[in-house]
């Protein structure tokens, strides 16, 4: 067993996904000593093979990538959404051919981004590009990573904290910050308990080509099994995510070409053209897990591991960035006034931030989920009205279309476009 730290720094992150990475990177460039601790190298989540996710990065969002280097090397894969169109169901249900409903609701970013360049709603991205541009800014900023390396546990010594590894060796700091997703392990162990559900539900992610131009407009169809998301890609194609019943979704992924063609034209319809689909299919379980405290001694929780909730609104990934953003700025504070790190005034801070939005996104999820996925003829018709009445009053699209960006409440300072410094 090692005697000496690998790393002794402010703060040790565990996990070198998107978020933690991000995190990592603005807390790097800001000043403080940092080092990221990973399972698998870094390169292995970039190729398409990995999990053909890809992710919707609000406004506010784009603008922390921006602020810290990151915009720069993922701007050549990214698709800017100009419009997104939220209908509830399809014409015949899907069965024909045929575009959006009529019960529909279009939010338009010139009513709150004017100008033809101005700031879009927000971005589309594979999340391996998403992956490879962090990357590129980790290593060009000399940002501290080890991987692969497998996490074991955590302790505290005094007004450090080490995480060590399962080969005897350890790192420490004042702060530990677990980024490591929805089954997280440092959660686990300090016994923070987690509440939710299973929905019963899969969303199958996939990738089409096709023929039309889909003019950066982000379509979601809610279907009695739930969304069916169109998601705008570069070059004329779109990333789905279509969420069915688990069976229906395995079913779905595990057809044939010819099989999922049909599928795909039926509910896809044919207002963008002649499809083509790309690449394997994959599909992902759907729930709901809020974790009751997003603090410990010497430890916060950010992203998935903090909590993990429905993709219906598009903002998973996004929520990583805002805790990732609070964190940083709460962090960023602390040193700059010679504070400990990891003390529980600070940290408690961070919670506080973050805590009660959290839990508004997810019951709100959970809410909107269970409603749009209820084909009930009365609830479909309280839904339609819903839809139609918010079309037609402007402060309120503009209200939703603010929300979805991130752009509410008090905003930390990454998500408004500055750099952070001591």
């Amino acid at each position: 067993m090692s005697t000496e730290a690998k790393f002794s720094g402010d703060s040790v992150i565990v996990g070198g996904g998107m978020a933690g990475l991000s995190l990592a990177i603005a807390l790097h460039k800001a000043g403080l000593r940092v080092a990221v601790v990973d399972a698998a190298p870094l390169d292995s989540a970039m190729t398409s093979e990995f999990d053909g996710r890809a992710s919707a990065l609000a406004y506010t969002s784009w603008r922390m990538l921006d602020s810290i280097g990151v915009a720069e090397h993922l701007a050549p894969h990214a698709q800017r959404i100009e419009d997104i169109l939220v209908v509830d169901g399809r014409p015949n249900d899907g069965l024909r051919p045929g575009g959006p409903g009529r019960d529909s609701l279009h939010f338009d970013r010139r009513e709150i981004h004017s100008g033809e360049d101005g700031e879009p709603l927000g971005w589309m991205a594979e999340n391996r590009w998403t992956r490879v541009a962090l990357a590129r800014t980790a290593e060009a900023c000399g940002l501290s990573v080890f991987a692969p390396a497998k996490v074991d546990s955590m302790s505290r010594q005094g007004a450090r904290a080490r995480v060590h590894l399962d080969d005897g060796s350890w790192l420490e700091g004042a702060v530990v910050i677990a980024c490591d997703g929805k089954f997280s392990r440092l959660r686990e162990q300090a016994g923070i308990r987690t509440t939710g559900r299973e929905y019963g539900q899969k969303a199958l992610v996939a990738t089409v080509a096709h023929a039309l131009p889909h003019e950066g407009v982000a379509y979601e169809f809610f279907m009695p099994a739930g969304p069916f998301a169109i998601l705008p890609l570069p070059d004329n194609r779109s990333s789905l995510v279509w969420t069915e019943k688990a069976a229906a979704a395995d079913a779905l992924r595990d057809m044939g070409p010819a099989g999922f063609q049909e599928a795909l034209e039926a509910r896809f319809g044919d207002f963008l053209g002649a499809l083509t689909p790309e690449g394997p299919r994959w599909t992902y379980p759907l729930g709901l897990k809020m974790s009751e405290r997003f603090i410990d001694d010497r430890l916060a929780l950010v992203g998935d591991a903090a909590r993990a909730i429905h993709p219906i609104a598009g903002q998973g990934f996004n929520l990583g960035l805002r805790d990732a953003a609070a964190l940083a700025d709460c962090l960023v504070e602390a040193k700059r006034a010679g504070l400990d790190l990891g003390s529980p005034a600070v940290l408690e801070g961070y919670e506080r931030w973050r805590k009660g939005d959290s839990a508004l996104l997810g019951i709100g999820t959970d809410f909107f989920n269970l409603l749009f996925s209820n084909d009930h003829a009365s609830v479909r018709a309280m839904r339609g009205f819903g839809l139609g009445l918010v079309d037609k009053i402007a402060p309120a699209r503009r209200f939703f279309m603010r929300q979805a960006g991130g752009e509410t409440g008090d905003l930390p300072g990454l998500l408004k476009g500055e750099a952070l410094s001591l």
